[in-house]
């Protein structure tokens, strides 16, 4: 057996067995979804059967399916399995209304267990290392599926949960972990208190391999990660749709994430259009599920932007491989008919030496004009000089304009004046909807 492999038989599989395999799942797929209230009137009525499928390209004639249909048919309407064969189901908070919810059977818990221990067995996770997980637990599946998922490899694993920073890094400590799995700026939370406690992570912890997802982030943030800590950080990309993580994650090449393809088939669509977009284009990623029982999602729009990296990867493995997250198609804001992503301004900031890494986008009418205020943390190699803060506001604003088309204001605050989150770093406040 190749020890490169969690799965060598499907890690390594040929494209046309792959596609062969995803062609029989599909019909599988759909098959299940039309035992369900919601599929089966949507697909019922248009005649859609398993066997309207004869080739992976027939997918595109099915419909799309969303977050409201999921809203919309709250709690239960897309279960396809008796009720006495769901065994955990996981949701979204549902602050702006219905959550939606995701139900999951034994089969469908064991599949996704085992995807996560592929991805962690991809980078070098082993039955010897000391996971630990600073996920919530509960509805978030950040931390039951990593938490399965390590223990499938059978890693000593550690449920910390969120928050508690000075807990954490004590178990990093006492027990030996080598291997946490952390949001991108809770990371930062973590070498802060480190730092201010005298720690060192490179010579006072065993710290090896950090996963980082939920958050998007750009490659300057992620070599900052593994320069503060002494690490290698994985992107790690999941949602609670898709069952959460272990949809796609990245191997030791660190380019791209291989996402799934046993498990999923990957669509990249214009969001605006629908059409599909060539590899290697961004566009807005849409998946279905080919191996969940309890609750089979077909061409789920994620709207999420990435992008397919063409050529094969030299690690092996042929499933294909995303770009990192670029953003969210509704995370975009519009200022002045310029469409204007966070990641874009993240970029440029990630660039000066000078800045931290935690900033904040504020977007507000002034008058009649739409402004944007970016206030950015300095980091430790600034000095105090009026002049210099000077110099450096006005070329972050230069290529911030160059980046986004728009002429921010820029405010530089010392460290720790932003708020601080022990979840999702809050990016942006968009004031004008709150008027």
């Amino acid at each position: 057996m190749d020890e490169r492999y969690f799965q060598p038989e499907i890690e390594t599989m040929g494209r046309h067995d792959l596609e062969a395999l995803q062609l029989r799942r599909l019909k599988e797929s759909i098959g299940a979804a039309l035992r369900s209230p919601f599929y089966r009137t949507r697909y019922g009525g248009a005649g859609i059967t398993p066997d309207s499928i004869r080739t992976l390209d027939d997918l595109r004639r099915l419909p799309f399916t969303t977050k409201d249909d999921l809203r919309g048919n709250y709690p239960f309407g897309l279960v396809a399995v008796p009720m006495d064969r769901v065994v955990r189901l996981h949701s979204s908070s549902g602050t702006t209304g219905n959550p939606t919810v995701i139900c999951h059977s034994r089969h469908d818990l064991d599949c996704w267990a085992n995807r996560v221990a592929r991805c962690l067995y991809m980078v070098g996770v082993r039955d010897t290392d000391v996971f630990q997980n600073t996920s919530g637990y509960g509805m978030f599946t950040g931390g039951l599926g990593f938490q399965y998922g390590a223990e499938r490899l059978g890693a000593l694993t550690v449920p910390a949960a969120a928050g508690n920073t000075v807990r954490q890094i004590k178990f990093i400590r006492d027990f030996g972990t080598t291997v946490i799995h952390a949001i991108p700026s809770y990371v930062f939370r973590l070498y802060e208190v480190m730092r201010e406690s005298g720690i060192s992570p490179q010579t006072d912890t065993r710290l090896r391999t950090l996963v980082i997802g939920a958050e998007p982030h750009t490659e300057a943030q992620r070599r900052k990660i593994e320069e503060s800590l002494g690490v290698k950080a994985y992107n790690s990309f999941g949602m609670s749709e898709m069952s959460g993580p272990g949809v796609a994650f990245e191997c030791p090449e660190q380019d791209g994430l291989h996402i799934w393809e046993d498990s999923y088939i990957v669509e990249i669509i214009d969001p605006q259009t629908l059409e599909p977009v060539p590899d290697g284009g961004i566009g807005e990623l849409v998946l279905t599920t080919l191996d969940r029982e309890a609750m089979p999602l077909i061409r789920y729009r994620t709207r999420d932007l990435t992008r397919i990296l063409p050529g094969e990867c030299p690690c092996g493995r042929t499933h294909r491989r995303i770009d990192r997250i670029k953003g969210r198609s509704d995370d975009m804001f519009i200022v002045k008919g310029v469409n204007i992503f966070p990641m874009q301004i993240e970029k440029i900031l990630m660039q000066f030496r000078e800045l931290g890494t935690d900033y904040l986008i504020t977007v507000d009418t002034v008058g009649n004009n739409d402004e944007v205020m970016v206030e950015v943390e300095l980091g430790d190699l600034f000095t105090d000089d009026y002049s210099q803060l000077q110099r450096l506001t006005r070329e972050i604003t230069r290529q911030l304009k160059d980046e986004i088309l728009v002429t921010p204001k820029v405010k530089l605050v010392d460290r720790g004046t932003l708020p601080k989150t022990d979840g999702k770093a809050i990016r942006v406040k968009d004031l004008r909807n709150n008027r």
